[in-house]
């Protein structure tokens, strides 16, 4: 059974939030609109209405609310990265002009949190994965963003990072993969400084999406690498506008409803959105109704909305690298201008140049090869809220760690005996390093050289130690050397540590083991069951959806159907 179905029953039983909670009084008109009295948006701004009361900072996760799954010519993907590289592609007047959507953009450091993961290394061929974190604003900090967001009480608030995913490019370009987390996930948020007030927020737990509102992109990226493990490298946000114009620049997206939807209640719940039966080409405004539509989709919880992000994501894909409408000098400059003044970058994409070179390096991606998920989760205490599901969530994650596909379709390699050591116990050189220095949960002291007396115990008396401290998720063995593998193999086989953990890089100067923080306490590796096992793709709950699935079409939910 699908996890959607399951929902469903829960959400009917949650508690329905007032009136107040959600910005307004009563139900929207028929024609869509707010009674003439009520605060923020009214029929007269035009637009779309604040969706399902999207103003809370918990991400207003209630009944009926769950958490939501969530080329310049022809690359990529949906808002953040489509608007990145497309706007390169009318920037050929010169270096002036040049200059000038540069300094359109929003600049933001890439991460405010304090120690953090580091790059992992190259592999044997020199290739490194590339992480980037999409983010969707839905900050009111203009007259258009209230006027397509709605909620104009709402101007002075803090933007929220209401859309968030992961996007993880393999190493060597041969897949994309795709992990959403709804923006109510009750995760901790680790103490992050402004940038630009100073202001330190301390180290708390509350919704994921609250993290943008502890000094900007830069904690929200904090938040997340805490939490998978993963080093990202870089963060791109975009807000409403931001949308409705890339929307409109490639002439719309094909998008499939499997009955008439119109996202709109007495009570003031919907994102506006009306659609008949079967398959439309949205654009501006409308495209943006579709991205916000909680209220009509499935169970009317975030996760059918996360879905129809991924099913609007993957159609611009498959249009982009079908060949665009963006032939137009002129509209290109439009979509440049209207896209930099937009988006939001950190200082490592603080150039268009930058944003097309990492366009084409998306643009390698086959469109069969990309696969779209949501992290797996479970409801918190009182269902008010989600958390990561145990086993399922970080079994996702590793797989982005090891640059493993979620599609299952990376190339199985034929299986070959496993190298013999080729160098006594006694005279392996190994250094050994701790890694869990987590700013969440701080380091353990003394990591190292308990597993270098576990080591020396087991005959390994050429083990070293590095007094550096660093932050990995996972443990893990390195080497350069491919002859030096059975001996990492044997190192590994001694300590009770998966073969996973044994990893060639270009760039080990010679057998390194880092213990991460899945080994925090004692000297044996707290094995657990299928660590020889490892997944080769996303687990179930994830609700993996291809990049070319064009059949896929959002389930209406009937008490939203006309």
């Amino acid at each position: 059974m699908r996890q959607s179905s399951v929902r469903g029953d829960r959400s009917r039983r949650r508690r329905e939030p007032d009136a107040q909670e959600l910005g307004w009084d009563d139900g929207l008109y028929a024609d869509g609109g707010l009674p003439p009295d009520a605060p923020g948006w009214t029929p007269a701004d035009g637009g779309v209405p604040p969706e399902d009361g999207d103003t809370s900072a918990d991400g207003g996760h209630r009944k009926g609310g769950r958490p939501r799954r969530g080329k310049g010519r022809k690359v990529l993907r949906w808002t953040a990265l489509s608007l990145a590289v497309l706007i390169v592609g009318g920037a050929g007047a010169g270096y002036w002009y040049y200059e000038h959507l540069n300094a359109n953009l929003r600049k933001a450091p890439r991460s405010l949190g304090g120690g953090g993961l580091k790059k992992p290394d190259p592999n044997a061929f020199g290739q490194s994965p590339l992480n980037i974190l999409l983010l969707g604003s839905d900050g009111r900090n203009s007259a258009e963003n209230i006027k397509l967001g709605g909620a104009r009480q709402d101007a002075d608030r803090k933007p929220l990072a209401d859309v968030q995913m992961l996007l993880h490019v393999s190493a060597d370009r041969s897949n994309m993969s795709v992990i959403s987390i709804p923006r109510d996930t009750r995760v901790t948020i680790p103490q992050c400084t402004d940038p630009k007030t100073h202001q330190v927020y301390p180290q708390t737990s509350a919704a994921i999406n609250q993290s943008l509102q502890h000094g900007g992109p830069g904690c929200t990226l904090a938040t997340w690498q805490e939490l998978t493990g993963v080093y990202i490298d870089h963060f791109m946000m975009v807000d409403f506008s931001g949308v409705v114009s890339m929307a409109d620049a490639i002439g719309g997206v094909p998008v499939c409803v499997d009955n008439n939807v119109y996202s709109h209640d007495s009570k003031g719940h919907g994102s506006g959105l009306k659609l008949t039966k079967g398959t439309h080409s949205v654009k501006g405004v409308q495209a943006l109704q579709w991205l916000r539509t909680r209220y009509g989709f499935e169970d009317n919880t975030d996760i059918g909305r996360a879905k129809a992000q991924h099913m609007y994501m993957n159609s611009m894909v498959r249009q982009l690298k079908q060949g665009t409408k963006l032939t137009d000098p002129g509209q290109l400059r439009d979509l440049a201008e209207a896209a930099t003044k937009s988006l939001t970058v950190d200082d490592g994409l603080d150039t268009v140049k930058k944003l097309y070179d990492l366009g084409g390096d998306l643009n390698r991606v086959p469109t069969k090869r990309i696969t779209m998920v949501t992290m797996p989760w479970q409801y918190g205490p009182g269902e008010q809220y989600v958390e990561p599901k145990p086993g399922d969530a970080e079994a996702t994650f590793a797989l982005l760690r090891n640059d493993t596909a979620l599609d299952g379709k990376d190339k199985k390699k034929k299986a070959t005996p496993d190298p013999k050591a080729s160098t006594p116990k006694g005279e392996l050189k190994v250094v050994v390093q701790n890694g869990t220095n987590s700013t969440v949960n701080g380091p353990v002291s003394g990591r190292a050289a308990v597993i270098q007396q576990r080591l020396a115990g087991l005959g390994y008396g050429a083990a070293g130690t590095d007094p550096a401290l660093t932050t990995q998720a996972d443990t893990t063995i390195t080497y350069r050397d491919k002859g030096l593998r059975g001996d990492a193999l044997a190192l590994a086989k001694a300590l009770g540590l998966p073969k996973g953990a044994v990893r060639e890089s270009s760039s080990a100067t010679g057998m390194r083991l880092v213990i991460g923080n899945d080994w925090r306490t004692g000297s044996a590796y707290p094995k657990t069951s299928g660590d020889d096992k490892s997944a080769d793709k996303a687990p179930d709950s994830a609700d993996a959806l291809n990049g070319e699935d064009s059949k896929a079409c959002m389930k209406v939910n009937p008490q939203y159907s006309f």
